[in-house]
């Protein structure tokens, strides 16, 4: 097993020392791994009862490493070296990172953003395979992308049903379809593992094994962590992180999640959506915030903050006041993760394995593509930016103006959400707002990526405490593409989603910036020079 250690301090050495003992006593660490239902309460036991598969994946997937293996040989003898991820939230989140920390290129299609997938579709064909990855067999987004490369793939003269591989729980209806359709392999997935959890299974194994992983070097090193955290001991890093996570007195339900030193390409994306999708319900959980060393909030010493600092094997961490640190390899990390998040939906009182508030944003996106209504007049226009919002915007006249607005609103324990529709690849830059906006407001500030973080984040936001606050960014784009065999393109589902989900915001209560941008590229400019300059208006008073 890679290097493992574990450290903190103030507040999480705190929830070590009042919950570790307990959790100790009560067996928690070996009856997670004998998959004890019973330990989330009475009401979680049903769902437990069949999601506790991940405790051993790392032992039931190596089953599936020959077959993959021989698949990426046959894919190379074909001249086949380009792999395509058509997957959300846990589909597409663990393969990414597993591929990014191994160097090997994997291409990650998580958006129905147009220009994003027009931008897949152009690279590469001729070289390039598909692997879809759904548990139902029925997300939209992930339907909608095997549609449209199957055209393309036909469109080119390539054999489709040879460069698509489908990976899917057993039984599923895109199971029994891919079958029939004879598609190029069918990889099922063990059925007892939700989603967020199932980065040592098929979805996480399949992608990465074929773009050219070392996956059993993966699965040994996760078989030797399991066998660690399967130990009733205060020593056991799991129940030290999971305490630290969730058994804090009063509650820093922000855990601001930093790279520092780690090695580990975008962990902590990968870390918040089990986490947040976990955690965040019944009007309670703690929201991962993604930041780097130099963030505000890593500084900040915000009360309501714990900071949790991935760190490399050979490093000595320096903790600030209320830190934690952890280093490990990619496989250990994530299983200890994972079993942290069980341990602190315990102390929490949640059932960490259900997400019942995910599914309302997915509703309402479905009813506005069927009803297509016209889109909501802007309150008004400044430059390439529409601007909407509810009556809580006041007389703000100006984009800069709405942006104060929202974060004028922000309670002494709340947070803000950038959510940005439109293409994550080519706009990566604009995430830089996260920083300055977190700066300006005081207060810790997420970046998600539509509708990818509604895979992740958006359970949160729903389900967990009412202090969020949110800027949503949509984006016209140049051009539309539409889906084989369906009613609506890529746009008008992109569409959907964004206002969908504003709408489920809304209608609980939170308040919600909407700012479209009329031109990408223009809009990207004028928004980053807006929160660049409400930056240095805050930088201008403190001094």
């Amino acid at each position: 097993m890679s290097t493992l250690s574990y450290d903190a301090s103030g507040a999480a050495q705190r929830a070590i020392e009042e919950h570790v003992p307990a959790l100790v006593e009560d067996r928690v660490a070996t009856r997670i791994f004998a998959k004890d239902a019973s330990l989330w309460g009475p009401e979680a036991e049903s769902e437990a009862g069949i999601r506790l598969g991940w405790v051993e994946a790392a032992t039931v997937s190596r089953a599936l490493v020959g077959g993959i293996l021989e698949l990426r040989d046959a894919f190379r003898a074909e001249g086949v070296s380009r792999i395509v991820l058509c997957g959300m939230g846990g589909s597409s989140l663990a393969p990414e990172v597993i591929a990014g920390t191994a160097g090997v290129e994997l291409t990650v299609l998580d958006s129905t953003d147009p220009e994003q997938v027009g931008a897949a579709l152009a690279d590469r064909l001729a070289e390039t395979a598909i692997v879809v990855s759904s548990k139902s067999g029925s997300t939209v987004e992930t339907d909608s992308q095997r549609r449209v490369f199957e055209q393309a793939f036909t469109e080119a003269g390539i054999d489709a049903k040879s460069r698509i591989v489908v990976v899917t729980d057993p039984g599923s209806p895109l199971d029994t379809a891919s079958r029939e359709a004879g598609y190029r392999a069918v990889f099922n997935a063990d059925p007892n593992v939700g989603g967020r959890f199932s980065a040592l299974t098929a979805f996480g194994l399949v992608p990465c094994g074929l773009a050219g992983v070392d996956i059993q070097a993966f699965l040994d090193e996760a078989e030797e962590a399991a066998e660690f955290l399967n130990e009733d001991s205060t020593e056991n890093i799991g129940l030290r992180l999971g305490a630290a996570l969730g058994g804090t007195t009063p509650l820093r339900n922000k855990i601001v999640i930093v790279e520092d030193g780690s090695g580990i390409a975008g962990f902590a994306d990968w870390a918040e959506q089990l986490i947040a999708e976990s955690t965040g319900k019944s009007g309670t959980g703690v929201l991962p915030v993604v930041a780097g060393p130099s963030a505000p909030e890593v500084s900040g010493g915000a009360a309501d903050v714990l900071v949790v600092r991935l760190v490399g094997t050979d490093t000595d961490a320096v903790l600030g006041a209320n830190e934690a640190a952890i280093a490990g390899g990619l496989a250990t990390q994530m299983l200890v993760w994972e079993f942290a998040t069980a341990v602190a939906g315990r102390l929490l009182g949640i059932n960490p394995f259900d997400q019942p508030d995910v599914e309302a944003a997915k509703v309402a996106a479905r009813g506005l593509l069927d009803a297509r209504p016209e889109p909501t007049p802007a309150n008004f226009v400044d430059g390439a930016i529409e601007v909407r919002a509810g009556a809580w915007l006041g007389d703000a006249a100006t984009a800069e103006d709405a942006v104060k607005a929202l974060l004028a609103g922000l309670g002494t324990d709340g947070y803000l959400s950038v959510q940005a529709y439109f293409d994550r690849i080519a706009y990566a830059p604009l995430e830089i707002i996260r920083d300055e906006l977190a700066g300006v407001s005081g207060r810790p500030v997420t970046f998600g990526w539509g509708p990818r973080f509604l895979h992740s984040t958006g359970q949160f936001h729903k389900g967990g405490p009412a202090i969020g606050s949110f800027l949503q960014v949509t984006a016209a784009a140049q051009g539309d593409i539409a889906i084989p065999e369906r009613p609506f393109t890529f746009g008008q589902l992109i569409t959907a989603q964004a206002a969908g989900d504003a709408q489920v915001l809304q209608d609980h209560g939170r308040p919600v910036l909407r700012l479209h941008l009329t031109d990408r590229g223009a809009g990207v400019a004028q928004l980053q020079d807006i929160v660049a300059a409400l930056a240095g208006q805050a930088s201008a008073l403190e001094s």
